[in-house]
């Protein structure tokens, strides 16, 4: 996230007597160097961005992002490309190309592509319509390829140990379509259709067994196609950067190998509710809980189970705890909830638009489980910490959060909300 340097002026005084003579003005000597421009704002080409990443899997990350942003005539951000070079010890100097095009709050694509010396390749493009609800349809079409060498699987349980760590290559296809009735601005009927190649292979990190030596039976590829039906209420001023209101999504769900509906199948049932309450001025207070059960499981692979960890909520996915690496608890069902105090501290001017930065202490709740019958507020997995936000308002929000649970701290980065 850059901080705007202080902006001066090098205009440098009038000589009059220069100019009752008609002679040319001298020029006025500076000793501020001419790289120091890539550092201001107001005059740079770009917003030089520095990566700084450190979660528990991935390890250390440094880089720089290079970020053109473009406004409209409101100042509102159309489009960000943000490119970047970066360094990571155990994939060598990779390099991404990003591109996130707002052309209003109904309408929105992205696509992003990288690359790595070693293992990790990625490809994600989304376009978004109706995405403000106004209209009688809604549709969101995702396509993702990505290889990711950082993962790791420490077995199924709410108690397994760190010391169980290992580590594997995921590397999957994803192609997913919802389609959206709005039945009105606040009530949708969601439909997604949501097919999934997943590889999973044998772990590059060293010093981490791989996957194969501790779980043995979990390495080759599994394809899931699932069908969710989900009633959608949602009350929120905005989806990007809400101030009020609350959403609820229950949703079921089927899914099976080979694209049907088969004895290999298994179903799932959940509840995902978030709100966003103002206190006072510049302060708000979010929280979010999720509730998900697989009520059949007769041969799902473990990546297909409910799990916890990392900085980010999906709507029946993986859900966060940002004191634990992506993926570090597995089960048939899980529980999460979050609440967190966003602070906007203070706004600065950053090229073409206003960037407020946020303040967010936050704490995090979580667990897994395999018996419908468990309490799922037992033996509960707490996380705290702080996060850091860079909101680009109508659309965009950065993100550093920073979490302490019981296997250390982890550091998170990335776009938007982790709710």
């Amino acid at each position: 996230m850059a901080l705007a340097a202080p902006c001066w002026s090098d205009t440098p005084p009038k000589d009059v007597g220069a100019q009752v003579l008609g002679e040319p003005m001298p020029a006025a000597p500076t000793d501020t160097p001419s790289w120091t421009k890539w550092f201001n704002p107001a005059t740079a080409p770009f917003i030089p961005v520095p990566l700084i990443s450190a979660d528990p899997n991935s390890g250390l990350t440094l880089g720089v992002i290079p970020t053109w942003v473009t406004t409209d005539d409101k100042n509102d951000v159309s489009r960000i490309v943000a490119p970047d070079v970066l360094y990571n010890p155990n994939f060598g100097f990779g390099v991404h190309a990003r591109v996130f095009s707002f052309s209003s709050a109904d309408e929105q694509w992205s696509m992003v592509a990288g690359i790595k010396e070693r293992v990790e390749r990625e490809f994600d493009g989304e376009y978004q319509i109706g995405r403000s609800r106004e209209d009688r349809w809604s549709i969101n079409y995702s396509l993702i390829y990505d290889r990711d060498g950082t993962t790791r699987f420490f077995g199924i349980g709410n108690r397994t140990r760190e010391r169980a760590q290992t580590n594997y290559t995921d590397q999957q296809d994803l192609a997913q379509v919802q389609v959206g009735l709005n039945l009105s601005h606040t009530w949708q009927i969601l439909y997604t259709v949501h097919l999934q190649v997943v590889d999973v292979l044998p772990g590059t990190l060293g010093g981490v067994p791989s996957i194969q030596t501790r779980f043995p039976g979990t390495l080759g590829t599994d394809q899931q196609l699932l069908n969710r039906v989900s009633l959608v209420y949602d009350t929120r001023d905005d989806l990007t950067v809400p101030t009020r209101g609350v959403a609820w999504v229950a949703y079921v769900g089927a899914a099976a190998k080979g694209g049907l509906i088969n004895d290999s199948s298994y179903s799932e049932a959940g509840i995902d509710g978030r709100g966003i309450w103002p206190l006072a001025l510049d302060s708000v207070l979010a929280a979010h809980v999720s509730l998900r059960y697989l009520p059949t499981v007769r041969d799902a692979p473990f990546w297909a189970l409910s799990s916890i960890g990392g900085g980010q909520s999906v709507v029946g996915g993986e859900q966060p705890l940002r004191g634990f690496g992506a993926g570090r608890f597995y089960d048939r069902n899980s529980f999460s909830t979050t609440v967190e105090l966003r602070h906007k501290a203070f706004t600065f001017d950053a090229v073409t638009t206003k960037l407020d930065v946020e303040i967010a202490p936050f704490v995090d709740l979580g667990r897994v489980f395999s018996r419908t019958s468990t309490n799922p507020l037992d033996h509960l997995h707490t996380v705290g910490g702080v996060g850091f936000r860079g909101i680009a308002r109508p659309f965009v929000v950065g993100y550093v959060d920073v979490g302490y649970g019981k296997d250390g701290a982890a550091v998170f980065t990335g776009l938007n909300y982790p709710f």
